[in-house]
């Protein structure tokens, strides 16, 4: 069973609207636990706790411990008490380290790293192009932007490796652009506010030679192909590169603020959502969220009649899974599903744990 990887680390819990009162311990939980390779921030936290987004309510960091924010295997962590509320404190395993990259063996002061890593943020595999590529645009962001004309040989598929031919305004050349294919544009359901555009990543190109064209500004530019993540076709879009470092701390956490929103989408506009799905949804750095921010999803509850006093009602709506964003826009966030009790479907609700 795949594993939702998570970080340890320290963020004040007044951020996310914890209180101490509100963090209850999972019935079997154990008195200590020493991580082991593989392990998860988010199963370590549901085994602590009954509400794993509660987790930087009792983590205690040791300032003495080497980067206490980090949890690596072999580290064992007890469950203590401290006035009456329940606090998780790190003993240090012993670790292996190695000489840095180009570091001195006769230097005074030699780096040193560890050799095992601490555990990261969320797994990187599944969401690394939603975190460094795919983006949410304005819908207008590709007006005027250069564009494939051709492929090598006139070819109108291309993939890594090729060189491609594109068409547009180089006046100001970068050395690499990231090719993008227009997407689904999302709109609020209730508003009809336009919120933003999925820019689809395609790939990378690096800038090989340009060519005057025979309109003043614009110009013919050869480029190497240099990555895909699906096939080139004749009109994709170049972008200057979106350079994002991946947050490797992410905190599970409750956000501050209501929040009542919908899942817009999901990856390739599939309507049937499961656990490990990226989602968007229409809540973003407007309405507070921050990466990390836990939202549970509902299912919106039937309509149906009472046949006594004769009239419709409304059945409650019912939890049906977790997210956790990792990614914010404007007016949009990215999230990854960490628990789905059954199918989830676009228009599904997203309110506070």
């Amino acid at each position: 069973m795949k594993k939702i990887i998570l970080a340890a680390g320290v963020l004040l819990a007044a951020a996310f609207g914890i209180q101490a009162a509100d963090v209850r311990l999972n019935p079997d939980h154990p008195d200590e636990y020493v991580v082991q390779k593989g392990d998860t921030l988010w199963d370590i936290s549901g085994t602590f706790l009954a509400q794993p987004w509660y987790w930087p309510e009792i983590w205690q960091v040791n300032p003495q411990v080497e980067n206490p924010h980090l949890i690596y295997p072999g580290d064992r962590l007890r469950l203590v008490y401290v006035e009456g509320q329940p606090r998780l404190q790190l003993e240090r395993a012993p670790r292996p380290y190695r000489l840095s990259p180009g570091a001195d063996r006769l230097a005074p002061q030699v780096r040193r790293e560890a050799v095992t890593e601490a555990i990261p943020a969320i797994p990187l595999d599944a969401i690394n192009a939603f975190l460094s590529r795919t983006r949410i645009v304005e819908p207008n962001a590709f007006e005027g932007t250069p564009y494939v004309i051709s492929g090598q040989d006139q070819r109108i598929l291309m993939g890594a490796g090729e060189r491609i031919y594109a068409r547009g305004d180089f006046r100001a050349p970068l050395a690499s652009y990231g090719i993008y294919r227009p997407g689904e544009v999302y709109a609020d359901p209730y508003t009809g506010e336009i919120l933003g555009m999925q820019a689809l990543d395609v790939g990378d190109v690096d800038l090989y030679q340009l060519d005057p064209d025979e309109r003043q500004d614009f110009a013919v530019a050869t480029m190497e192909v240099t990555r895909t993540s699906r096939e080139i076709r004749l009109e994709d879009r170049l972008l200057p590169v979106e350079e994002r470092s991946i947050a490797a701390l992410f905190q599970p956490g409750a956000p501050a603020t209501p929040v009542e929103g919908v899942i817009l989408g999901v990856e390739e506009g599939v309507t049937q959502i499961g656990k490990y799905d990226v989602v968007a949804i229409n809540q973003g750095e407007r309405e507070g969220l921050q990466p990390g921010h836990v939202l549970a999803i509902y299912k919106r509850g039937a309509v149906v009649h009472d046949r006594i006093e004769r009239e419709n009602v409304k059945l409650p709506d019912e939890r049906a899974g977790l997210l956790m964003v990792f990614r914010t826009f404007d007016k949009m966030s990215l999230g990854l599903v960490l628990e789905a009790d059954r199918a989830l479907e676009v228009l599904d609700l997203v309110r506070n744990p």
